[in-house]
């Protein structure tokens, strides 16, 4: 009976926390946005960002992972990325609004986002609200 105690309070603690905010961003309604084949939770306090992948990907490099989170937070936020830290499981931007205020955030909803590339290194994000 111990050692199911042992295993199994760890393990409900760690499946309870996979989309659990930081300190900064609890209370914060997420809004999930998928892109390509990452889905995000996505919060915005003032000119900072989370994204929390949600979904399993087979050994996701951060290089991989960190431009779909960059864009589901761009598109989001209205704003620019200036500065990405985190992993590619959380990922925590700088915004750059244009030196005023960010835009209004929209009420929190999924959007299933396309990335079309343009070419190069850039790309076009098309995204349609889920409700």
């Amino acid at each position: 009976m111990y050692l199911i105690r042992v295993i199994a309070v760890p393990g409900l603690l760690a499946l309870a926390a996979c989309n659990t905010p930081g300190p900064a961003f609890r209370g914060i309604d997420p809004v999930r946005v998928t892109v390509a084949q990452s889905t995000f939770d996505v919060r915005v306090d003032g000119l900072r960002a989370q994204a929390i992948r949600l979904n399993m990907e087979w050994a996701p490099r951060r290089d991989a992972v960190a431009p779909r989170a960059v864009a589901a937070i761009e598109q989001v936020s209205g704003c620019s990325v200036s500065r990405l830290d985190g992993d590619q499981a959380v990922i925590v931007a700088r915004l750059d609004c244009g030196g005023g205020a960010p835009p209004a955030l929209p009420d929190p909803t999924s959007l299933d986002c396309e990335v079309v590339f343009v070419g190069g290194t850039e790309a076009d994000l098309f995204c349609d609200p889920i409700r």
